[in-house]
């Protein structure tokens, strides 16, 4: 990337995160734009810190833990458990479920009119439903 389109992006994530209510410090914008910049995609905040790295932005796991939060917080990312263990963050927040890939633990899109669910239970009394989270588990199929 050169100059003036690093520049833009930059700009471009400052925007973003002004529009959601945080201060675009250096290290949001930083992260945002290893984040955003590629498209949408799902992230471990591993992943995120081993990114962070190779691009020469120094920060800690714990803040990138604490900045995705705030992401997930403000709109602009989507938390994806998996298991207690493991968690993405996404960057398409549409409406939409996903795959996960057992061993590659890939995590792939399904649009939302690809999964049709049938019932939901009542909520308790004074909550309601934010929205219904399915993940499909998937494996490579034994080839004997």
């Amino acid at each position: 990337m050169h100059a003036a389109s690093h520049g833009t992006a930059r700009a471009g994530v400052r925007h973003l995160l002004s529009h959601a209510g945080l201060r675009p410090t250096r290290q949001r914008v930083a992260l945002g734009e290893i984040l955003f910049n590629k498209g949408h995609r799902h992230v471990s905040a591993e992943q995120l810190h081993d990114e962070a790295v190779t691009a020469r932005v120094p920060v800690s796991l714990a803040t990138i833990y604490n900045t995705l939060h705030q992401f997930t917080e403000a709109g602009l990312l989507r938390e994806v458990a998996i298991e207690g263990t493991k968690t993405y963050f996404d960057t398409n927040v549409d409406d939409h479920h996903h795959f996960f890939v057992e061993g590659s633990n890939d995590v792939l899109d399904i649009p939302a009119a690809g999964v049709t669910i049938g019932s939901v239970p009542e909520p308790p009394e004074g909550m309601e439903i934010v929205r219904v989270d399915v993940v499909v588990r998937l494996r490579p199929r034994d080839r004997t």
